[in-house]
Formats: C-alpha cells, structure tokens, sequence
C-alpha cells in the first residue's frame, strides 16, 4: 500500500475517533481550560507555545529519569498555533534533559482534524531529533493508542530504527501508567481522566478492578528512605548525615570523580529497590559489589527524592523562585541569605552534599559535569513545591539556584557552621 493511501486511512481512522468521542462527549460536562502557569513568564522565549500547557515536566519515573509529558488535547485548532514553533520549543524543553536519560508519556485523546499537526511536520520532527534525544529517551509511553496511531506507525516505519521501536510502550488506561512511573506526579489533563473513565465503564466486566493502594507503614528502625532527616538523626545517635549519602558520597570520592556522566545514567530498577531494601533494613552495603558505577549516583538521588519534604525547604521555594530578577552580581549574596533561613540540620546536610558537587564540578574536564549540568540533575532533587510538581518555567530558577551553590560553594556556605557538621 503507497504512502498516500497510509495517509488517506490515518484520516479516516481519525475522522472515526472524533465522532467515538463526539459521542461520548454528549454525555459530558464542560471541562475549563487549564489555568495558565502562574510562574510562566510572558518574556519567555516560547511564551505562544508554553502557555497552553501542551508540554510539561512531570517529576520521576520508577528509575529516577526526568518525565515529559505531551498532551494532545491541550493542542488549540492549527491556525492558533505554529508548529514549527511547538517543534522548537519541544526541542527547546528535552535540550534540558537530552544529555541524561529520560522518559517521554504522550496523551493520544484529544487529537483530531482541527490541530493534529501535517505529517510531513511528523517527518521533518523525526528527522531533525538527531541521535542525542534518542539515544538518551528510555521509554516512550503512548497512553489511549487508537488505530490512527498504528497506521502512523507503518508510514513512519522505514525511519523509525529497531533499537528505538523497542522503546515505545502502550498503555490502554492510565491504571497501567503505575507500574512504570510515580503516577501521582503526573499532570494529566482532566479530559484525558474523563476519557478514561468513559472507557473503563465500556469495558465493565472485562477490567480487573483498579487496585486499591494500601495505607502508609510506620517505618522501620533503621528506615532511610522515604523518611524524615529527624527520623534518621534520631535513629543515628544524633549523626546530622544520613548514612546512605555519606556512604555513596564516600564511595564516589575514590571511585566515580573522573566517570564520564556522573549522575546523568539510570541503573537498574530492580537493583535500586534491592539496595534501598538493605538501608532500609539497617543492613550493610557495599557499593564495591555491584559491577555498576551508576547504582551509587541513583541512590543518592533517590534519597533526595524520597524525602518527605525536600532538602531546600518549602518556605525556600517562592524565594528561590525570584533569583532570575536579582542582578547578576548580587545572585550568590542572595542564595547566601535563602539558606541562611533553613533549619540547622538541612542545613548541614545540604552544605555536605554541595561541598562534594563541587568537587565533581572541579574535575568536568574528565567527567563533563559542570556545576550547570550537575544543577540540571540536581534541582528538583533539592527543590520542589509543596504542591504538585514544579513546571517548566519553573526549572530557569531552580536550576540557577543550584548552580550557584555548586560553582560558589566556599563563598555561600562561609558565614555558618552548625555544631557537629562533617564535610566529605
């Protein structure tokens, strides 16, 4: 069959999703748009793009890489919005993350006729995403695939290598998003719930019925993860550092300052939860058994992440926010007078853990992992709002912010010193 019919059956196949929806949809109430990202700036360089929510950053998968998530049903009707635009600006949000692994979700609902983009955009997409987006792209997850999605598969499937088809994963209900991702980080759109639900209550009968998440543990004695810094304080004999960063940080001081890439791979998932297992059991790991530089660097993210509240306090987050307007040469005395406001314990531990980036960043020339790239890495392991998840306009200062404490270390950390503090 020639390209062209492929193309004719792709519309048809949509024309037919539209009038399935359409159906549905006489059932439905009106849903508002989302609001606008409050912290979208209007000077922002894809301000006609960002603003429509189309692309966002969706915390973590289960493997620690970032998550960016493509909403179809954000997209406006064509003659409102400039693809060639929304392709930059695509290229423009993974060029935060291309150089570590990441994961991309992409919600099918919501494309129809009136703003699905030419296919010859598609091509020209494909083809201008070079070997360092898919190199790095772990997973593509295609949440509510139609039949248009397969017949887009055939058209694209002279160009689309083995290695990377074995990447993409579809997803019939959003249920199934649990086991690869932290679902509860995901901004997915309301229409895109509603859909689901519509074909759920189709599938009565045939679905097992959605798995109910169980109650919260009390932690374990010797819990690390997933706790408290008071709580491992409490159960350390009043140590300010936790044992699982000092142990990985001491680990990747002999072993992993000239790695090329320090922080930037995954490891194993089966493999983090079997480590996290042992820590959390109070039992010994030695990070010389596994035959893997990168399990070290994940775990330590992993730690940061888990943290009940981040390292870099809630209160600090909107002040945080604001370093993009400070004048250049008053950025570091800024950051300085932030921290200065966290509790003692934070900040010890955080002076810690900047204390051993800036050794990394010291030796870049070996390893590539300049106090930027660390901070791309770094961020929103340190930083998070206490609600939702931070958004893209969001990343320019909390990425900043990190930098500067890396690259400007002595200068920052200088004017306190907490009783019983240790450095790497």
């Amino acid at each position: 069959m020639s390209e062209i019919d492929y193309e004719k059956l792709a519309e048809i196949e949509l024309q037919k999703d539209e009038a399935e929806d359409a159906q549905s949809d006489q059932e439905k109430t009106f849903i508002p748009p989302p609001p606008e990202d409050p912290e979208l700036n209007i000077n922002h360089p894809y301000y006609d793009v960002a603003r429509h929510g189309i692309i966002q950053l969706a915390g973590d998968d289960n493997s620690g890489r970032k998550v960016i998530t493509f909403s179809c049903c954000r997209m406006p009707p064509s003659h409102q919005l400039n693809h060639t635009r929304l392709l930059e600006y695509l290229r423009y949000t993974l060029d935060q993350y291309v150089e570590n692994d990441y994961t991309v979700v992409y919600f099918h609902y919501g494309l129809k006729s009136r703003n699905k983009p030419s296919l010859k955009w598609l091509q020209t997409a494909y083809k201008e995403f070079d070997r360092k987006y898919k190199k790095n792209l772990k997973a593509l997850y295609v949440v509510h695939p139609t039949n248009f999605i397969k017949i887009l598969w055939n058209i694209f499937k002279p160009l689309i290598s083995h290695k990377f088809g074995k990447k993409v994963t579809y997803l019939n209900y959003l249920s199934e998003l649990r086991e690869h991702l932290k679902y509860d980080q995901l901004n997915i759109p309301q229409e895109v719930i509603r859909h689901d639900e519509n074909l759920r209550g189709k599938q009565k009968g045939k679905l097992p019925p959605l798995v109910k998440i169980p109650p919260p543990r009390p932690p374990l004695p010797n819990q690390q993860f997933g706790v408290s810094l008071q709580y491992i304080k409490d159960k350390n004999k009043g140590e300010l550092i936790p044992p699982v960063l000092k142990q990985t940080v001491c680990y990747l001081k002999i072993k992993g300052l000239r790695v090329e890439g320090l922080f930037r791979r995954s490891a194993s998932v089966q493999t983090i939860k079997d480590v996290q297992k042992l820590y959390n059991q109070g039992k010994p790991v030695n990070f010389y058994d596994y035959d893997d530089i990168h399990i070290p660097p994940v775990i330590l993210k992993t730690f940061l992440r888990e943290l009940p509240e981040p390292l870099v306090t809630f209160e600090c987050y909107d002040h945080i926010l604001g370093i993009t307007s400070v004048e250049s040469s008053l950025r570091v005395s800024r950051c300085k007078q932030i921290i200065q406001g966290l509790p003692d314990h934070n900040y010890a531990v955080l002076k810690y853990l900047m204390c051993f980036l800036h050794m990394v960043s010291q030796e870049s020339i070996y390893n590539r992992m300049t106090g930027s790239n660390l901070a791309c890495v770094f961020g929103l392991n340190l930083i998070w709002p206490s609600k939702g998840t931070a958004s893209l306009s969001a990343l320019v200062p909390l990425n900043l912010f990190t930098e500067l404490l890396i690259d400007f270390y002595s200068n920052v950390f200088s004017a306190r010193t907490v009783p019983g503090e240790i450095l790497p």
